[in-house]
């Protein structure tokens, strides 16, 4: 039985005129809308695994991370300063310490300078110390020109390739390790540029682990006190 005039199905430049330009139009448009809608979901997809990824990466290197009992000693160097003045890394006991190797012809290391700096004034009153350990062949003579110029407000120390061996080679400029207060490697290196987040997360997890041994040594001692009038009755 045929359908009533009104509901009857037009296919697609079945009709001539007016009629059919519209509905060319409409599928143009209808078109277009999704395709638009395609792009939009494209990206939200994109930016989700993007934001999952940098999860997921930093959550591996917290799981890598060592607890206390499993940290390994950082080796011990003595470096100069550009004034001549010798740093020795060991003499850094009781501060969160990042060493970072790296150059002045460095393109990535130029990208970090300006977080180290910002960490050395938000943290050097908590205990940080950042050490930039240059990498550069022609020396203080390239060096302290690029300090100038870029502000660098932490300790800029000359390394040489027996440091760089003992920290595994360096291969891959920049790389850098962060020490915890007792003198120990805390998390694996990290070769390359990262997040600024990460650097951070880690700063502040070691700088953090000081405040939680002096609240444990305080109820310590207070329960200690506390027991000792009873202990002596």
């Amino acid at each position: 039985m045929a359908l009533p005039e009104t509901r009857r199905q037009v296919p697609l430049g079945s009709v001539d005129g007016p009629a059919s330009d519209t509905l060319v139009f409409e599928e143009r448009l209808n078109f277009r809308r999704l395709r638009l809608l395609s792009s939009c979901l494209a990206l939200l997809t994109l930016l989700a695994f993007a934001s999952a990824c940098g999860k997921t990466k930093t959550n591996t290197r917290q799981e890598q991370s060592k607890s206390t009992g499993e940290r390994k000693p950082a080796p011990d160097f003595t470096l100069q300063d550009g004034d001549g003045n010798s740093v020795k890394l060991s003499d850094l006991r009781g501060k969160v310490v990042v060493v970072n190797f790296w150059a002045t012809w460095c393109g990535p290391c130029g990208l970090e300078i300006p977080w180290f700096i910002e960490f050395e004034q938000q943290f050097k009153s908590k205990g940080l110390e950042i050490l930039g350990v240059s990498m550069d062949e022609d020396g203080w003579k390239a060096i302290k020109p690029y300090v100038a110029s870029h502000k660098m407000n932490y300790r800029v120390l000359l390394g040489n390739d027996s440091v760089g061996q003992l920290y595994g080679g360096v291969d891959s400029l920049p790389t850098t390790f962060i020490i915890d207060r007792e003198g120990r490697l805390a998390f694996p290196p990290h070769v390359g540029l990262p997040a600024k987040n990460e650097y951070l997360n880690e700063i502040q997890t070691l700088l953090a682990e000081k405040q939680q041994a002096d609240s444990r040594a305080f109820l310590a001692g207070s329960l200690i006190l506390g027991s000792a009038p009873a202990a002596h009755r």
